[in-house]
């Protein structure tokens, strides 16, 4: 089966030998190794590049655990550029893999060596052409691209799209919106042959690569209870404003745990450090500013945390939602959860200031746009309320609806866009409409 990630190659090919080291992030297992040893690597050699010249070395492989060693990593790239005249493109898989050791030649002291030390060298080199992949946002930390000089480039990777997902499934195309609903786009999802087996794959994912992963980078692993039932309550929420106070509340009532606001905190940073939850600020419209807590949080993929439950909590409405969200960032938006206020006056003709969600605000550049999830409008009252937050906007950016329903897309008298979800994932330039 062949996965096309248009996208993400396109992004390759437009950085090839720019200078910078490409640095292709995103959660394990979201294809990050296929996009640059399969994809990646087929158009160097039709575009007549030899094998000899593209070095491949994964660093999540035992047979490749001595190149953990920064030291040993170095010699060993630079033992393989043998031809002084062509270009090698050098490809790095999970980085962060790499250990900081402390420097032999400099004994007594505190300096240490680590993978960066290591990228820098590379980047000297003229005919060195630079690609590394990490699962992990401290790989491109303030630290890390300070002493990167201004000279690392991220490409970051998402799980597969709906559209991707579709262009790649060979069943029955009428259900590949459940399957996707159900299971999420992680790319061996598709590979898996009965729910049972995906099941099976996306709990391993949790059980066996992220949990683990996380336990080992933070040296929390007697804390494994906490995590899972941090994740649940995650899970359950998505959609739903919240923040640590709150989530300590739910310990405290639900699961009859004490744990601190810091903790709850901390390890929520672990999970987006990880790439496995992203966090969604509001904006007020209106005022212009970001407001603090509470917020939102959403899975990079639905599949996880669907699994996460045991299937039990499928409400659409939320799943829409986060499946929307997801679908912004696919497409490079910035994107918040709006607050707008709107003054009115009441039945008894007081002023009255009422305060409304828009579900996403999505920001590229100069370009805005305000969308709103709605799982139905069945009737006129229904559609009113949908839309007060968007009518309660003076500006004149795009307003969208999506809705679950398979519709033709139509404006109302405002302007508002309504679409159907499969069209609003399917189609790249839905919001143009």
């Amino acid at each position: 089966m062949v996965i096309q990630r248009n996208r993400y190659l396109q992004k390759l090919i437009h950085r090839r030998e720019n200078g910078l080291v490409k640095v292709i992030t995103g959660i394990r297992r979201c294809g990050k190794s296929y996009l640059l040893f399969e994809l990646y690597h087929q158009y160097l050699n039709a575009d007549g590049v030899a094998d000899d010249h593209i070095i491949e070395l994964a660093l999540d492989e035992d047979e490749n655990a001595r190149y953990r060693n920064p030291l040993e990593l170095g010699q060993y790239i630079r033992s393989l550029l043998i031809d002084k005249e062509k270009m090698y493109y050098v490809f790095l898989d999970e980085i962060q893999k790499v250990a900081e050791i402390p420097n032999p030649y400099l004994p007594g002291t505190e300096e240490k060596i680590g993978f960066v030390d290591v990228l820098i060298g590379l980047m000297k080199i003229k005919n060195v052409d630079l690609y590394v992949t990490g699962s992990n946002s401290k790989m491109l930390s303030t630290d890390i691209l300070t002493e990167f000089r201004g000279r690392g480039d991220e490409v970051r990777v998402n799980p597969l799209s709906y559209r991707e997902f579709s262009s790649a499934y060979e069943e029955d195309k009428r259900n590949a919106w459940r399957d996707y609903f159900a299971f999420g786009g992680m790319p061996l999802v598709l590979a898996q042959k009965t729910p049972e087996d995906k099941i099976r794959y996306l709990h391993s994912l949790f059980d066996k690569i992220y949990l683990d992963d996380i336990m080992a980078r933070h040296n929390i692993a007697n804390d494994k209870n906490v995590l899972d039932d941090l994740l649940d309550i995650v899970s359950s929420s998505v959609g739903s404003l919240t923040n640590p106070s709150k989530i300590q509340k739910t310990f405290a009532s639900v699961k009859g745990t004490a744990i601190s606001d810091d903790t709850i905190s901390r390890y929520l940073d672990y999970f987006m450090d990880a790439f496995l939850l992203y966090q969604a600020k509001r904006y007020d419209v209106k005022g212009r500013k970001y407001i603090g807590s509470p917020l939102k949080y959403y899975y990079s993929d639905i599949g996880l945390r669907n699994v996460r439950l045991n299937f039990r909590q499928q409400e659409e409405n939320h799943i829409m939602e986060n499946l929307i969200y997801n679908e912004l960032r696919v497409r490079e938006f910035d994107v918040d959860v709006g607050i707008v206020t709107v003054n009115s006056r009441n039945a008894q003709g007081k002023s009255q200031r009422t305060q409304y969600e828009i579900d996403f605000v999505a920001n590229s550049g100069s370009q805005r746009y305000y969308i709103q999830s709605a799982f139905a409008i069945p009737d006129e009252q229904k559609r009113t309320q949908e839309t007060a937050s968007l009518n309660g906007i003076a500006d004149s950016f795009r307003k969208i609806v999506v809705v679950r329903d398979n519709i033709v897309p139509w404006h109302d008298e405002r302007g508002i866009l309504y679409i159907g979800i499969e069209e609003f994932l399917l189609d790249e330039n839905a919001l143009m409409l």
